[in-house]
């Protein structure tokens, strides 16, 4: 299939100019004249492809952090030193004026009919955009329609209660499942991609309703319900399947395919070599220029054993060795870490983790392609925005969530990811009957007959979606803040002295104290200014240990509105905790 890049083919008489400033794009001024440029299904698909600019970048996707991946530096939202921004800081509305100018103007030639299915492209993003804002901010003035220099009373309107801003997402969202293509396709919104936002949307809100209590909000179990009827919609539609072309390397194959698989990709970011679109993770994986990524401990920790029991339930687990502790693992883990026999596509030789690229020892692989892209911002491969799995996962946890999940729920979703690598499923008896106390401790707001389940697919969730930048929302939404405050970790290591990661006979790494040694070939590290272990001289290694982390919980699950805005709208209030001075 011949591939779509997104917004890099712009027609220049398609693309609005925005104002000065960006409150609201109050002075909008448009380069095209509607009446004179919408009279075709042409023009109106010319202009929703510049729509598609609005999905993340590649960087916004696997450019994971959180308690997921650990790097030499901390986000700003970890720390604590989040501020109040003068302006920007997410507070921008451009995007949304670009698609309610097309909304208010897409039927001024064509018929519903005939425009109906551009339309609910315009709904989709509309929605997406405003589900963005929801997660960030909670509260938002909700705008259905381009504003004018004159609509001061819309201007300066107040944020509108997320309840209702929810409520217009999925009408929204209903709209495009209704009107748009029902023809599968992964580089153009369809049906199915809003059907998947859909069950994204209300399981995001449901669970966030669930878990902050606080805020009094209404009909989490009604949105919980929404959630997964649209992801049973989606599976019962079978258009998508999860993946296994390749085995029980499937799940790595997924990421490093250039062309994204159609089979489970719903939408994806499109790049190519040959129309010189490119972006990085090659380069990011392999160098110390963007702070060294690895996983943490305690989700490496989180990775089931292959005969789908718990690796924290074995004996002294916590004081396993590297090539101990990979041992039978879930197959996941050494499709997103470098594990012993690794090998570059492209490459000869296997490769043990590098701590030169990786400061947890925990090397990511997921995404990294073949040896060919290694140049900075060289890679190809095209970056899945939302998965079928995601949407397996989303029915299985709203389902959970009310109460009602069955043996034949986890058949039908969470199971096909656990198969796919060979494991054995989730029981649900099982899990119920003995919830796994390590991740327990994690969630300690689960309390439902269903915990053990819940805990399960949280599990699931994490290991399958890692370096997917889900994990943010996920903390936000079951209200677990105090998760990223914990002293990060990485492997442990027994002593100093010299270590064979990849057991291949030959040592990989020396932590050494003193002089440094004479040695090629190995990696040295000096302990207290290189490597710190958390016993002195033994133990896991202790990253970011001088850096203090802050959760406030009164405060830390929104983000604060810029004091600009504030200012030039006096009906805006402050998001709660956030000093305005």
């Amino acid at each position: 299939m011949k591939k779509l890049v997104y917004l890099y083919i712009i027609i220049a008489g398609f693309t609005i100019t925005g104002c000065s400033k960006d409150y609201l794009d109050r002075t909008p001024q448009s380069s095209i004249s509607p009446d004179a440029s919408f009279k075709t299904l042409k023009d109106l698909e010319l202009f929703t492809n510049s729509f598609y600019d609005y999905l993340p970048s590649a960087e916004g996707v696997y450019n994971e952090s959180v308690d997921n991946i650990v790097k030499t530096t901390l986000d700003d939202n970890l720390t604590g030193k989040r501020v109040v921004p003068v302006n920007g800081g997410g507070w921008s509305w451009s995007q949304l004026r670009n698609i309610n100018f097309f909304l208010d103007n897409c039927f001024n030639t064509l018929s519903e009919t005939e425009a109906g299915p551009y339309a609910g492209v315009g709904r989709f993003f509309r929605a997406y955009f405003y589900f963005e804002k929801l997660k960030r901010f909670g509260d938002v003035p909700w705008y259905s329609k381009q504003l004018n220099p004159e609509d001061n009373e819309l201007l300066m309107k107040a944020r509108d209660p997320r309840t209702l801003v929810v409520d217009s997402i999925l009408a929204d969202l209903d709209y495009a499942i209704a009107k748009m293509s029902a023809v599968k396709s992964n580089e153009r919104a369809t049906k199915w991609t809003a059907l998947a936002l859909k069950s994204s949307v209300a399981l995001f809100e449901g669970t966030f309703r669930k878990y902050h209590k606080n805020l009094n909000l209404p009909d989490a179990d009604k949105l919980l319900q929404i959630s997964a009827d649209a992801a049973k919609q989606l599976i019962d539609g079978k258009q998508y399947q999860v993946y296994t072309g390749d085995g029980v390397d499937s799940y790595g194959a997924l990421f490093r395919s250039v062309n994204s698989i159609g089979e489970e990709v719903i939408l994806a970011r499109k790049f190519s070599d040959a129309l010189q679109i490119w972006h990085n993770v090659n380069y990011y994986t392999i160098t110390a220029s963007y702070g060294k990524p690895g996983l943490e401990k305690r989700l490496v920790n989180s990775y089931l054993m292959k005969d789908g029991t718990r690796f924290t339930d074995k004996p002294n687990y916590e004081k396993m060795t590297f090539s101990e502790e990979v041992k039978d693992r879930d197959p996941r883990l050494s499709q997103t870490i470098r594990t012993p026999g690794y090998k570059r596509i492209g490459g000869a030789a296997a490769l043990a983790p590098n701590f030169g690229n990786t400061i947890t020892g925990y090397q990511l692989i997921k995404f990294v392609g073949d040896v060919k892209y290694d140049n900075f911002n060289r890679s190809e491969n095209d970056m899945p925005v939302i998965r079928y799995a995601e949407v397996l996962l989303n029915y299985a946890e709203a389902k959970a969530e009310l109460g009602t999940l069955t043996q034949a729920d986890l058949d039908l979703s969470l199971n096909l990811l656990r198969t796919r690598v060979g494991m054995p499923g989730l029981n649900l008896a099982n899990a119920n009957a003995n919830p796994d106390s390590y991740l327990a401790a994690d969630y300690p707001l689960v309390t439902s007959a269903q915990k053990g389940a819940i805990l399960e697919i949280r599990r699931e969730r994490r290991i399958e979606l890692v370096m997917e930048t889900y994990r943010w929302d996920d903390i936000l939404r079951w209200k677990c803040g105090q998760l990223v405050t914990r002293q990060f970790k990485g492997m442990y290591f027994p002593s100093v002295g010299k270590f064979d990661l990849d057991q291949d006979g030959k040592d990989d790494l020396w932590i050494y104290e003193g002089n440094k040694p004479t040695a090629s070939g190995i990696q040295l590290l000096k302990l207290g200014s290189e490597i710190l272990l958390e016993n002195g001289t033994s133990g896991n290694v202790i990253i970011n240990s001088h850096i203090s982390k802050v959760f406030d919980e009164a405060k830390d699950y929104f983000y604060p509105l810029p004091l600009e805005d504030l200012q030039l709208n006096e009906n805006l209030d402050q998001n709660p905790g956030w000093d305005d001075n």
